[in-house]
């Protein structure tokens, strides 16, 4: 039959495709818009989602059929028309967006059940000890997967197995996936201050009435703001709607988790890159059922496919973790914004440093502004101070003053706990060899090698490459002049083990610990086991430990002189953030700040606490230079193995750019981390002010380039990477 006859489905593949597919749909197949079926593509068969339905095909059009539809929820429009926004808002292939959506291939695969076992009663001819403890756990009624009984027996599964042979153990059937519980709203809701009732009520308000608004919540350090939002996200589920809680690190907060699940009597949906892949189909099915009312996640769980989502919350909304740089470059917050204007639902993004974006947003009105201006049940700020570094000594080697040596050692001895903050992971950022000079260096990068003793390695932070650090200089052959140079957070542990030797020492960063280990580390830290914490920024993110009195900054000048045009407001939030976590708890806190420069205002505002006047100077310095808020910026960043090849293509790119009212092209240029994995890096900024359409002029600049070989072309709007 002809196919022009038939109606036709339009299927968006996971493909970097501009546009959707069209395929006939076969005689006896009903689809709809948003639904997920499988198509051919060439020799392959691709998952792919249905975009539009058409009455037929153009004349004389042949197409291949639509080979079979998935049992599942279809895709709702308002997500499909986030999938459109996003490709369109960064200009990327909306094919390329899509692939984040179906990034679970076995939530398409027909799930396999399970099977678990109980006791049947009956006798067994050998008894034996290990035996007995298995009829005991499987005699208490709940039937357990073969791992958990054998387990909580103390056996081995094969114990297990023997017996169900035997029939003193029966097979029953499980449901291929755990069920997600109900919330229950009210709970563990906890007794809120004066301030916080205002600010939930005022929250509650905008969930309620479902208005499409973004509300920004802004709370000082340790003032609450949780408590106050899951009051919100009460009022969404009340609704009937989905709640997505977005975090920005969300594998490192498993006491977060605890305090959802005790708020609403139900543990949370997970979502983020640790989760094994049954659990992984199993959220992703939830999320499309509407079964998993509640879901903490990282960025990417902004493209699970939603059924019915009513509320979305960012946690720490400042922070820069939420931008995406690899593949399809997006800004989770701004997306979050986005996905609620087109679902029609309030935003919430809380933060006790919010970004410059969003203030300016609040400024102009756009965003509504919820302040909570207290510490809850305590309503001191911990009291910063600077250590002016160029009239405090140091000791030969050492990297902790006087100051701070006098305040943890008073800590310590009342009880309490320490932290020191040192934003540089390893030993030391820089080896050199005393003998010739001889920097190490990354063989596939423009960048050093970071010592890390622990491990006993160089390794670089950019590409993943290590190696083992030598005994001699791989330049001069001389042995035992390799030294290293600044510090590392493992060169501090290793001064702060010899100045207090008693201290119970623990070390918070991601190159020492990861998963589980780090999460245990971080619950220790929050019981009070270890009394002097070592950490990066890891220790900023929404950490609260209660005993935690005295905060130490090793160097704050690390971040002041950036050509990243948000260097300062970074180092403002986490500077305030990592102060923030002293002084949570029964008793007040401090915080000491090393610095070669405690004239700059950043510091000056630190120690004076005066946020508006840092921001006002920062808002006046991006106005007048044109960049974001104020302004419109997008990077073109292009990248290939041969060095000439790469700057001839860059240099065609340049002879194509078109001219446009009001914008600026700065470049091209070398990154200033020119080689990266083997591959050369060159980088245009386009910069324009905000009412120009930065996406069309970069349509225009670039439809015709086409790169060949080993290049590849790269498109980010609003970046937060300048390296």
């Amino acid at each position: 039959m002809n196919s022009n006859s038939h109606p036709i489905a339009d299927v968006l593949l996971p493909l970097a495709l501009e546009g959707p597919y069209s395929y006939r749909i076969p005689e006896g197949m009903t689809l709809e818009e948003g639904c997920y079926v499988a198509v051919p593509l060439g020799p392959r068969t691709l998952i792919g989602v249905v975009w539009v339905l058409k009455a037929q095909a153009p004349e004389g059009t042949k197409l291949r059929d639509v080979i079979a539809r998935f049992d599942m929820p279809a895709m709702g429009e308002t997500h499909r028309k986030f999938v459109d926004w996003l490709a369109d808002y960064y200009v990327e292939p909306k094919g390329n967006v899509l692939r984040m959506v179906l990034r679970c291939p076995g939530a398409f695969e027909e799930a396999k059940g399970q099977v678990a076992y109980r006791a049947t009663g009956q006798q067994i001819r050998r008894m034996t000890p290990q035996r007995q403890r298995v009829l005991d756990v499987a005699s208490e009624g709940f039937a357990m997967r073969q791992s958990e009984l054998a387990k909580a027996a103390g056996v081995g599964t094969s114990v297990v197995k023997s017996m169900a042979k035997e029939g003193a153990l029966e097979v029953v059937a499980l449901p291929a996936h755990k069920a997600f519980q109900p919330p229950d709203l009210n709970a563990g809701g906890l007794t809120l201050s004066k301030q916080q009732q205002l600010a939930a009520h005022e929250l509650r308000a905008v969930v309620t009435t479902r208005s499409a608004k973004v509300m920004l919540f802004d709370g000082v350090t340790g003032s609450g703001k949780t408590e106050v939002y899951f009051e919100a996200m009460a009022a969404a589920l009340a609704a009937g709607g989905q709640v997505l809680l977005l975090l920005p690190e969300i594998a490192l907060t498993a006491g977060f988790i605890t305090r959802v699940e005790t708020r609403f009597a139900c543990e949370p949906a997970q979502w983020h890159s640790d989760l094994r892949p049954r659990e992984r189909e199993r959220v992703w099915r939830g999320v499309a059922s509407g079964e998993a009312r509640i879901v903490v996640g990282a960025r990417s769980a902004l493209f699970l496919p939603w059924k019915k989502l009513g509320l979305i919350v960012v946690d720490e909304e400042h922070e820069s973790a939420y931008k995406q740089d690899d593949g399809v470059t997006y800004h989770a917050r701004d997306m979050a914004v986005l996905y609620g204007a087109i679902g029609k639902f309030p935003v919430i993004l809380s933060s006790a440093t919010p970004s410059l974006e969003s203030i300016v947003n609040a400024d102009r009105g756009r965003y509504g502004h919820v302040k909570l201006n207290d510490r809850h049940g305590r309503p001191e700020l911990p009291e910063i101070d600077l250590v002016d570094m160029r009239k405090t000594p140091l000791e030969s080697g050492a990297w902790l003053s006087a100051p701070l040596i006098e305040n943890i050692t008073a800590t310590l001895a009342a009880g309490d706990q320490a932290l020191l903050f040192l934003n540089r992971r390893g030993y030391a950022p820089v080896t050199v060899c005393r003998a010739c000079g001889h920097r190490m260096d990354c063989p596939n990068c423009a960048a050093s090698l970071v010592e890390h003793r622990f491990r006993r390695q160089l390794m670089c932070h950019h590409c993943g490459h290590h190696e083992p650090t030598p005994k001699a200089c791989p330049q001069c052959g001389v042995e035992d002049k390799l030294v290293p140079c600044g510090p590392g957070i493992e060169r501090l542990a290793e001064e702060a083990v010899q100045r207090f030797p008693e201290a119970r020492l623990a070390i918070l960063s991601s190159d020492l610990a990861r998963g589980v280990f780090l999460r245990d580390v971080i619950r220790d830290v929050t019981k009070g086991e270890y009394n002097l914490v070592i950490g990066t920024q890891l220790v900023a993110k929404g950490h609260h430990f209660p005993f935690l009195t005295f905060v130490g900054v090793v160097d704050a000048d690390l971040a002041l002189e950036s050509s990243d045009p948000r260097g300062g407001e970074r180092t403002w939030a986490l500077m305030a953030q990592v102060a923030g976590r002293a002084g949570r708890g029964e008793k007040p806190g401090h915080a000491l700040v090393q610095t070669h420069v405690p004239e700059h205002p950043l510091m000056q505002a630190l120690k004076n606490g005066d946020r508006e006047g840092y921001l006002a100077q920062e808002k006046l310095i991006r106005e007048n230079a044109g960049l974001p808020p104020y302004g419109r910026l997008a990077a073109v960043i292009i990248a290939g193995s041969d060095a000439a090849e790469t700057e001839r293509f860059v240099r065609l790119v340049a002879r194509a750019a078109p001219t446009g009212e009001g914008v600026t092209i700065l470049g091209p240029a070398t990154a200033p981390i020119h080689i990266v994995r083997g591959r050369f890096r060159w980088r245009f900024l386009v910069k324009a002010p905000r009412e120009v359409n930065i996406q069309a002029f970069l349509r225009q600049w670039l439809k015709d380039i086409k790169p060949k070989g080993s290049i590849h072309l790269g498109i980010d709007v609003d970046p937060y990477n300048f390296l």
